[in-house]
């Protein structure tokens, strides 16, 4: 594959004082991260490392990382893309290692369970956090890797208003972790990690282009994203590490994360509480490029198979693309879609968006992805939802907190007959 010219994907920067702002912006988070230190975790560092010790590890790493074609290291392996694209590898016949920490930000359990399902496909995961580098040193001696597949990540405009130096930990500190286990590596492997649309910021202009500004980010969230992007091209010129970053465009389906709102909006119309319906000025929709998670999988195999291998010094392929849908729908249609589904009409109270960082619309050009990825997004929203909500009313069906009449109206009692639901 030829590689592009690099003016193709790199930003610009045209006025001095903005390039300033940013860059301060910057500096000032990695001061917060060394002095108010780390995010939640859900084990303790010395829980972890206890865990790691002993030759069934090292066997565990090996085997899980044997394949005659490529060997990946999902770092977030048990986070929502990181579960279904190791699932999607190993079923092909790559082999997969997975990385994750397994922090609070939400229910951990959740993550458990999707480690559960990794197991099930003879993926191993490590618990440990991608900061630290001697873990790191350990699995790429184990694992040999041909390619690293970083999808570990502070996820969430609004909870960067919360707790910003866990975005520094993550997004920024974590990244550095990683490609600079990438440059000490034999071999070294091809990266290819998770930006985000949210880089697009305050743009107007839709839909967003690879070719578009990204110096104006309305959140913390999307800065740290930002910042990263910067840093891949950094390891890129110097250290000759092929790197692709992929922009996801707000990626649903089942396994999801609860903090999204498809999730959330799904969860309150089923116990009857108030959702929240955000506008824009003067009534305006709020709407999203949603990307059903399948599509985005398709992506990021792409990324991998086209990747380019790192050259250790001198040029190397560096890329950015755009992984979504190209259907922008407004969150009132989103919410209409819920209720036809559940069959549930909801609670809904209309309010203007509040000043989080969140932006009033994404909007992907995807056909760069589409040239040299092979990139082809095909299910509709309401599609995707559907089996969203199977994967949902399957796995809460158990819980007191799960109303039994919208289960039996919705599975047309599947789950509680111990009858399974024909697809």
């Amino acid at each position: 594959m030829v590689d592009k010219p690099m003016s193709i994907h790199r930003t610009r920067f045209p006025f001095s004082i903005t390039k300033l702002l940013f860059w301060s912006l910057i500096l000032l988070s990695f001061i917060v991260l060394f002095f108010l230190g780390s995010p939640p975790s859900s084990a303790s560092p010395s829980h972890r490392r206890r865990s790691l010790r002993g030759g069934d590890w090292e066997t565990s790493v090996r085997e899980s990382a044997k394949s005659k074609s490529l060997r990946v290291l999902v770092t977030g392996a048990a986070g929502f893309v990181g579960t279904h694209v190791s699932i999607a590898l190993k079923r092909r016949g790559d082999g997969v290692v997975g990385i994750d920490n397994f922090n609070r930000y939400y229910e951990a359990s959740l993550k458990r369970a999707r480690s559960n399902l990794l197991a099930q496909h003879k993926i191993f995961v490590v618990e440990g956090d991608i900061n630290d580098g001697s873990l790191l040193k350990s699995l790429f001696k184990l694992g040999k890797f041909t390619h690293v597949m970083h999808l570990a990540a502070q996820a969430g405009v609004r909870y960067a208003m919360k707790n910003p130096k866990s975005y520094v930990h993550s997004n920024i500190a974590g990244l550095v972790s990683v490609l600079e286990a990438c440059k000490n590596a034999n071999p070294q492997p091809a990266v290819v990690w998770a930006s985000s649309s949210s880089v697009y910021g305050l743009n107007s202009k839709v839909p967003f282009s690879e070719k578009d500004r990204t110096d104006r980010p309305a959140s913390l969230y999307a800065a740290s994203k930002k910042a990263g992007e910067e840093i891949a091209h950094t390891y890129n010129h110097i250290y000759g590490l092929s790197i692709t970053g992929l922009r996801f465009f707000t990626v649903y389906g089942p396994w999801g994360r609860p903090d999204m709102a498809y999730f959330f909006f799904t969860k309150d119309i089923l116990k009857g509480k108030q959702i929240s319906v955000f506008e824009g000025p003067n009534g305006r929709s709020v709407a999203r490029d949603f990307t059903y998670i399948d599509d985005i999988v398709k992506g990021c195999l792409g990324a991998l198979d086209t990747a380019n291998r790192s050259t250790g010094s001198g040029p190397a392929q560096l890329r950015l693309y755009n992984l979504g849908n190209t259907s922008p729908v407004a969150v009132s249609k989103l919410v209409r879609i819920l209720e036809k589904l559940l069959k549930v009409n909801a609670n809904k109270k209309l309010l203007p968006m509040p000043p989080n960082g969140d932006v009033f619309f994404t909007h992907a050009d995807i056909s760069l992805a589409k040239k040299e990825l092979g990139y082809n997004p095909t299910i509709d929203l309401e599609t995707g939802l559907r089996k969203f909500l199977d994967w949902y009313m399957d796995y809460y069906s158990s819980s007191s907190s799960l109303p039994k009449r919208a289960c039996l109206e919705f599975l047309d009692c599947a789950f509680w007959t111990g009858k399974k639901k024909a697809t």
